[in-house]
């Protein structure tokens, strides 16, 4: 079993909250939209990590990640993208990936909305952890927290970190 922390739309804010779930995870992954470097340089110094670049990210950013990133990991492929839509509502582009790529779990950011739901048109399951950062139009910082096991996605969890603007360094 594998203990997965998802994030996104950190917009270049790290916490220790954010850090105290990291260290509980197997993995790290973040669906867009860091910010700057030094937040994926703090993450990847607790657990190994797998990221994409959003819309708001620079060069470097972008130099250090994927616009789509697609893998598998204990029995369950995973294609993660930063904007994408949701189930009867993706971009073009995801679509094509998506139909290509046949995943098993389908991860992006972006809408600061933490929604999860399943896709039985394509037989997969969709989350969007919400925004982490503290910018943004979003009410409450979310992460998901989740484990994969032998093919299946486990103990979904929603980690709410607090009201958005409030810093807790």
């Amino acid at each position: 079993m594998i203990k997965i922390l998802l994030l996104s739309d950190t917009h270049s804010y790290i916490d220790d909250r954010i850090l105290k779930y990291a260290s509980e995870a197997d993995e790290i992954w973040h669906a867009g939209d860091i910010g700057e470097i030094k937040v994926t340089d703090t993450l990847q110094a607790i657990k190994p990590l797998r990221a994409v670049y959003g819309n708001i990210d620079d060069a470097e950013v972008r130099g250090e990640f994927p616009l789509n990133n697609i893998f598998t990991v204990d029995g369950v492929k995973v294609v993660i993208t930063h904007i994408g839509g949701y189930p009867g509502k993706y971009n073009a582009r995801v679509k094509e990936l998506l139909l290509t790529e046949k995943p098993k779990l389908y991860i992006c950011g972006h809408s600061h909305i933490l929604k999860v739901m399943h896709d039985k048109k394509l037989n997969l399951l969709h989350m969007n952890p919400g925004a982490a950062g503290i910018h943004g139009f979003h009410q409450i910082r979310t992460m998901l927290r989740f484990s994969l096991d032998n093919g299946k996605i486990d103990n979904l969890e929603v980690i709410e970190l607090g009201k958005r603007g409030q810093r807790t360094d």
